[in-house]
């Protein structure tokens, strides 16, 4: 195995805990090819950003984590909600806006319909999927945020992207999330592409979340964006009445898509 950066061998890590759920130093040096000196050092590190839990003689996710799954797998399930999410989205974006979207497999679908509207705006992405379906509308100007291809995924992650966002004046960003609630608001597993979340939701004026039921009432480890930043919530099936109390007391606009 060739020598691998440290923010290389944290994703690893990251991969490896969020699939096996714990593992040993030892393990996870002849994984990484490392030795235990380098591998407590970026344990540590995932320790101290708040992802992994030390154990005697190695580490595990944390007690919420959940199964990341791929994105061709994530584009199958609840496609059909998805889909209805993306056809009210779509409705919020006007000619000369600069919007934002994320790399979920819902705003996927909303980059497929924006790809057919006729309207001239400009998109910034970290979705290289939503990048090249966009690019086939000419009214479209379509910026590909830079940074480091997540490994088996079609998807941006890094800080490298800040540099290109603080050029723009930007509307909206659209993004989903692995999970939803009052208390830890958007939540994804991988912390490099929650780093860029973050950095998107901070240049942006308002934040639009893609949420099908089923990420309702889920939360992992990385909070991007808290609930009460959000400005419009888009889902496919009325909340409960306790969280939808909470969410008015924060102004945020709560759309239920047929």
């Amino acid at each position: 195995m060739s020598k691998l950066f440290a923010y290389e061998r944290r994703t690893k890590i990251s991969e490896y805990l969020n699939e096996h759920q714990r593992a040993t130093v030892k393990e996870l040096c002849q994984l990484l090819n490392v030795t235990p000196a380098t591998l407590r050092s970026d344990l540590d590190v995932l320790v101290s950003e708040g992802h992994i839990e030390r154990t005697h003689g190695g580490a595990m996710m944390k007690a919420n984590g959940r199964v990341e799954y791929k994105f061709a797998t994530r584009q199958l399930m609840n496609s059909d909600k998805k889909i209805s999410i993306a056809g009210e989205a779509v409705k919020m974006i006007y000619p000369g806006q600069c919007i934002l979207l994320d790399s979920s497999s819902t705003a996927f679908e909303l980059a497929k319909l924006l790809a057919r509207k006729d309207i001239r705006a400009t998109v910034i992405t970290n979705g290289i999927y939503s990048a090249m379906e966009l690019s086939n509308n000419a009214l479209l100007t379509v910026i590909l945020i830079g940074g480091v291809v997540q490994s088996g995924s079609p998807v941006i992650e890094g800080k490298f992207g800040s540099s290109i966002l603080c050029q723009f004046d930007i509307d909206t960003m659209f993004t989903s999330a692995t999970g939803f609630t009052y208390e830890d608001g958007l939540t994804d597993f991988n912390v490099y592409e929650v780093d860029l979340k973050k950095l998107m939701a901070k240049f942006a004026r308002n934040v639009v979340a893609l949420l099908d039921s089923s990420k309702i009432g889920n939360s992992c480890n990385n909070t991007f964006v808290s609930a009460h930043q959000i400005h419009t919530l888009i889902t496919d099936r009325s909340l409960e009445e306790p969280l939808m109390e909470k969410l008015r007391s924060d102004q945020v606009n709560v759309m239920v898509a047929p």
